[in-house]
């Protein structure tokens, strides 16, 4: 079973689902020489003040640092183990390359113990192989993928995610995000082969209000159940509704839902299609 049920023993056990970890190499610890310290702000800013709602508290986590450039050209390099990651939703892989030095890397769906990979501007399509978008076929799935040269992968890094090449033209490669966005990426940006490990992770139920907590995250109150002096969406009797003309806002009167956010990037130039808005259910 990729994900675990519990026996319904209390109503927070009842609606519970975990990950199964089966995949995962047992009894292993993490490369203490990869570990680095990782301060908990609890939401605050430098001056003390909270920036980011909701946060604080949650078990002590140490982040792994993880080569997302993968620059040891044409070095193979052996997978030692697969390591759970408290930071992210994907799993991690330890590789020992041919020269001795161990680097954490993105794991991909189904790779194993033993499994040798490489990263060159031209491999074999293999999981876990890295190579440029120019010398990967279209059709094939593809994560932790550079948006500029030389610089590492930025997108497409997440649980059971992977994007796909569907043209290329001149110097540009169109690949499809999963966003179902489509974008122009240089044809010299490197980009590994296969789907980001750990794909049950959108079946996860939290089951409890505690294991939230464990994982940092505060209670989240309804503006509607505020008073207006603290929400926009507060007061009335009973349920009332969203008594605003020009729709819902946010705790400081901003407008919410359906409002643009993003600014202007430079960026925006390659971005040929933008993602399909999802309908609220």
């Amino acid at each position: 079973m990729p994900v675990r049920k519990y026996k319904p023993t209390s109503p927070g056990r009842r609606q519970m689902i975990v990950s199964d970890f089966s995949v995962l190499t047992k009894k292993k610890k993490p490369k203490k020489s990869l570990l680095a310290k990782r301060k908990q702000n609890a939401g605050r800013s430098s001056s003390g003040k909270i920036s980011v709602r909701h946060k604080g508290g949650g078990a002590k986590k140490r982040y792994r640092k993880i080569d997302f450039k993968q620059n040891k050209i044409g070095v193979k390099g052996e997978v030692e183990s697969i390591e759970y990651d408290p930071i992210r939703s994907a799993y991690i892989m330890l590789v020992k390359y041919r020269d001795g030095e161990r680097r954490y890397l993105l794991a991909p769906n189904k790779i194993k113990v033993g499994d040798k990979i490489v990263t060159a501007e031209k491999t074999t399509i293999k999981k876990g192989n890295r190579a440029k978008l120019a010398n990967i076929p279209a059709g094939i799935p593809i994560y932790n993928i550079e948006l500029e040269i030389g610089r590492g992968g930025q997108i497409v890094r997440s649980a059971g995610s992977c994007a796909t090449i569907s043209a290329k033209e001149g110097n540009w490669v169109t690949i499809k995000l999963p966003s179902s966005e489509l974008r122009k990426v240089h044809k010299n940006c490197f980009a590994s082969i296969g789907t980001v490990s750990n794909v049950e992770h959108g079946l996860i139920k939290i089951g409890k209000a505690g294991r939230k907590r464990w994982m940092g995250i505060r209670p989240t109150v309804r503006g509607s159940a505020m008073n207006p002096n603290d929400h926009p969406h507060g007061g009335g009797e009973g349920k009332a509704p969203i008594g605003i003309k020009k729709g819902p806002k946010t705790p400081w009167g901003k407008k919410a839902l359906g409002v643009k956010t993003r600014r202007a990037k430079y960026s925006d130039k390659f971005i040929i299609k933008r993602r399909i808005k999802k309908r609220r259910k």
